[in-house]
């Protein structure tokens, strides 16, 4: 998930003394002040759906900025700042013990969920939410920060099971014990959707479904809330077609920083056609585009209305995976052909050129911890056949690396047909047609699918039995650090066959495991140097081709007062409002 990166980061890392002031900091000293009178009916117009409303299973940035608005993880991201987590529905800090293995954090009081629940939100539910989270009927979907917690399931659970490691020894406070010295890295990981409170005494008899049917019961604690029927069944939600969003009662705004300008919003999630969004958007009132305006209208809006468009640092990166399990990528020397012949200029200028952000030399983006440890812009040079150097691809190298892999002509003359998966509207459409007209000119034989957005993700390239090769995908960072960047889309030991799966590369490698094992209890300048390591060790395995370190370009009419969130690069809902 993304974020708006300066040198700060750095801090993160450190000691556990800067985390509790960083998660201090900004901490919302305007709490107590009365809400703004609700003013305004904002529709926000979006291409594909949300992946899951339940925050024990949504991990798609989409979703992660419907559940900023309508629920309160125990820590979060104001909009002028994603560096810096501030308490949500935690009162203060977390408590980190000197030798890093115990993390307790206290709960804000007042704090209550949306009707039908009504009840105050206490650290149980906090507790039932990371249990939850465990079970094969939730599947979440980024367990490596958290099993660290001592008792964690190494694998998913038949419901929801009791956690050893989480303690909730009063109605406020919840203690976490952690297997190794690593209380740093996990107080940084406590901005997840997974630390959302879940009422177990609600949703127990939803989990108990396979897949849990929380998704359209969701109990709600931000100030907004999806429109539900008095049982709680959500029926502001149209699958494939609506969210709507009205007020949550019982939200207090003494309780948060959020100010909740808007009386209500409809997101349209049926708007397939994002570039006739973007002109009705330009063009209209009280209206949001969902996302990057294709790369046409981008420029039109740039050239004739230049304040109707944000721009913010994503700090991620977009990808094209490279499936190990699926031949002939197999073999390390295929994969290093197609990355040296890959024209990464022609992939940025699909998605709608420099205004989309920076051509990648590796995984790690501008300004996060380890950038400049891992060669900053220039990359790795000592790597022939992905470097600054033929960012415009290299046909005699790839031809060279095509040779080693046995293809004496320097093209893959192979029979099989690779599958490759990307969005059916632009700017993903055009970069996934880019890359099958790039594997073409290797001599590849392509079958290209295109999907719905969220499609690409929940129903092909996150479920290993549909052998997908290439995904056209982004990645954006969980939180400050490196290991949110590398760790879920690598680690090979979070492979996931049963769906939900994020390693799309199914990349599973021992030797880049126990590295990130051992990069994880570490802090400071050490800890960026062993993740700046590993992300020599991805473009050394030809992993996948990382082409742009990303920025995004949101787009709004004119009487909207909008506010992006750097965090997700997407809009904040809840500081965006409507003007006279």
């Amino acid at each position: 998930m993304p974020a708006l990166l300066t040198n700060a980061l750095r801090l993160i890392t450190r000691t556990s003394i800067v985390v509790a002031a960083v998660l201090s900091a900004s901490a919302g000293a305007a709490f107590g002040q009365a809400a703004p009178v609700p003013v305004g009916n904002l529709t926000m117009l979006a291409s594909s759906d949300i992946d899951f409303l339940d925050p024990g299973h949504t991990y798609y940035t989409f979703g992660e900025m419907v559940t900023l608005a309508t629920n309160r993880p125990l820590y979060s991201f104001k909009p002028d700042d994603a560096l810096h987590p501030v308490p949500d529905l935690a009162a203060d800090q977390p408590l980190i013990s000197a030798d890093q293995k115990t993390v307790t954090v206290t709960i804000r009081p007042g704090i209550r969920y949306a009707p039908p629940v009504n009840r105050e939100v206490t650290s149980a539910d906090v507790k039932y939410a990371f249990e939850r989270f465990f079970s094969a009927n939730v599947g979440g979907q980024y367990p490596g920060y958290f099993s660290v917690i001592k008792g964690a399931p190494s694998r998913p659970t038949r419901g929801a099971r009791s956690i050893s490691g989480i303690a909730t020894p009063d109605a406020r406070t919840i203690v976490f014990s952690l297997k190794r010295r690593s209380g740093v890295s996990f107080a940084t990981a406590l901005v997840m959707p997974i630390t959302v409170p879940v009422p177990a005494e609600y949703a127990k008899p939803f989990d108990a479904h396979n897949p849990s049917t929380y998704n359209t019961h969701v109990a709600f604690t931000g100030p907004y809330m999806v429109q539900n029927t008095p049982s709680g069944s959500l029926s502001g939600y149209r699958s494939g077609k609506s969210i709507q969003l009205v007020r949550n009662p019982n939200w207090d705004a003494a309780t948060d920083y959020r100010p909740a300008y808007l009386t209500s919003i409809l997101i349209r999630t049926d708007a397939a056609d994002s570039a006739a969004s973007a002109r009705q958007v330009a063009a209209g009132r009280d209206l949001l585009l969902d996302t990057n305006p294709p790369t046409t209208v981008l420029r039109q809006v740039r050239a004739a209305a230049p304040t109707l468009l944000s721009t913010v640092q994503s700090g991620g990166f977009r990808y094209f995976s490279l499936n190990t399990q699926v031949k002939p990528f197999n073999d390390i020397n295929v994969r290093k052909a197609v990355m040296a012949g890959f024209d990464r200029m022609a992939a940025r200028r699909a998605r709608g050129g420099e205004d989309v952000g920076d051509i990648a030399t590796h995984f790690l983006p501008p300004d996060l911890p380890g950038f400049a440890e891992a060669g900053g812009y220039d990359g790795f040079p000592d790597i022939d056949y992905f470097n600054k150097t033929n960012e415009s691809g290299n046909r005699a190298l790839a031809a060279k690396y095509l040779k080693k892999a046995g293809y004496k002509s320097g093209k893959y003359k192979g029979g099989r047909r690779l599958l490759l998966v990307g969005a059916n509207t632009d700017p993903g459409k055009a970069q996934i047609e880019v890359a099958a007209s790039q594997l073409r000119k290797l001599g590849f034989k392509v079958r290209l699918r295109l999907v719905p957005q969220d499609e690409v993700y929940t129903d092909w390239c996150q479920v290993p039995a549909k052998k997908v090769a290439m995904c056209a995908a982004g990645w954006f960072k969980d939180f400050a650090d490196p290991q949110s960047m590398l760790e879920p889309v690598f680690k090979g030991s979070l492979i996931s066959r049963r769906g939900g799966n994020i390693n799309y590369s199914m990349f599973d490698d021992r030797k880049v495991d126990a590295a990130m094992d051992a990069a994880s209890v570490t802090s400071g300048d050490e800890r960026l140097r062993r993740w700046a390591a590993i992300d020599k060790m991805l473009i050394g395995h030809a992993a996948a081709i990382p082409f742009l370190w990303d920025k995004t370009t949101l787009l709004h009419a004119p009487n909207v007062a909008s506010v992006p969130n750097p965090y997700v690069a997407l809009w904040d809902l809840s500081f965006t409002s409507i003007t006279p």
